[in-house]
């Protein structure tokens, strides 16, 4: 009669295990989403009463600035000004690697970033926006990974932003009145320039749907630390590709651009609400994008400096346990 006390004592005691161990797995694929944006969608967000400020410190810096947290819709949301407060951040001083790691230090496992834009198609007008699917990396002056000297990982990035929630914004359109591109490849300069009429052309050529100067390394670094993310892109305007009309003065063409981009964000915005909606009444799933560096550390972990390891345990952690 013991050893039955003691033998369902265990059964039972695994069979807790077992439970607890599912029940963490599905909290940790429960949506908790970092938004990424300007002030057209921040201040929308800081004007909640629920909102409160998270100050995060990170091995890479300070991020941009303080996180926006709140509960939208019954979902976890963090939101973070791209270019800091009074957009002072140019594109190549963004604190992509800090930005990234705070986001990810917070629990968020989902990214959702906005980003103006210049058309390099005529049938994506301003006002639209663009899911995008694709990307160019032409940036050149920022530090594009968490891995320095020490710690080679190599991850996938044929698809650079996540199927899963590329799929949920493309959902979420269905009751948009703005269009939205279902797809598009981004071309990432480095900036803070503008193109040159030649260049323009040459993107154009090579298949670019789109120019802009924040996707990368935000989308490279979200990936290395295993976090989906998605971009929705704001066409602001054509880019020189397509001269504007000699009779529109300068200062009436950025006031043009200006309003064409308070309207995109105002569209984004709401799609971006509507995504969140879905999320949250979706049941928690697990994404490729969440196990992207399963196969990506090439170093013998036996050799890693517990330095390093100490400094990306958000990142890496589990995988040198």
């Amino acid at each position: 009669m013991i050893l039955c006390l003691l033998w369902l004592h265990d059964l039972l005691r695994w069979a807790h295990v077992d439970n607890v161990s599912t029940m963490m797995t599905s909290d940790m694929n429960k949506p908790k989403v970092g938004i990424i944006g300007g002030s057209g969608l921040g201040d929308r967000l800081a004007a909640r009463k629920d909102v409160e400020q998270v100050f995060v410190d990170t091995p890479f810096g300070p991020p941009s600035g303080p996180l926006l947290s709140m509960t939208w819709h019954d979902v976890d949301v963090f939101f973070l000004s791209r270019h800091g407060e009074g957009h002072t951040l140019p594109p190549s001083a963004v604190p992509y690697q800090a930005n990234i790691f705070a986001l990810k230090s917070v629990g968020v496992n989902r990214i959702i970033a906005s980003g103006a834009v210049g058309s390099l198609r005529e049938e994506i007008q301003p006002e639209h926006l663009v899911v995008c699917d694709q990307v160019i990396d032409k940036t050149h002056q920022r530090n594009s990974s968490f891995f320095e000297q020490g710690l080679a990982a190599h991850i996938e990035w044929a698809e650079p932003f996540c199927p899963t929630l590329r799929s949920a914004l493309i959902e979420a359109t269905n009751s948009h009145k703005t269009t939205v591109h279902k797809k598009g490849t981004y071309v990432a300069m480095e900036g803070p320039q503008f193109s040159t009429r030649a260049e323009s052309h040459m993107h154009r050529a090579w298949g670019g749907d789109l120019i802009g100067m924040t996707c990368c390394p935000e989308a490279k670094l979200a990936r290395e630390a295993e976090m989906c993310y998605a971009l929705v892109a704001m066409a602001t305007d054509y880019d020189c590709w397509r001269e504007s009309p000699a009779t529109l003065d300068k200062h009436a063409l950025l006031q043009e651009i200006i309003g064409h981009l308070d309207r995109a964000a105002t569209s984004a915005f709401e799609l971006i609400e509507q995504t969140v909606i879905q999320l949250g009444k979706a049941n928690p799933t697990e994404c490729n994008c969440q196990s992207a560096l399963e196969l990506a550390i090439w170093s013998d972990k036996s050799k890693v400096d517990p330095a390093m390891i100490k400094k990306l345990r958000p990142i890496i952690g589990r995988y040198f346990e």
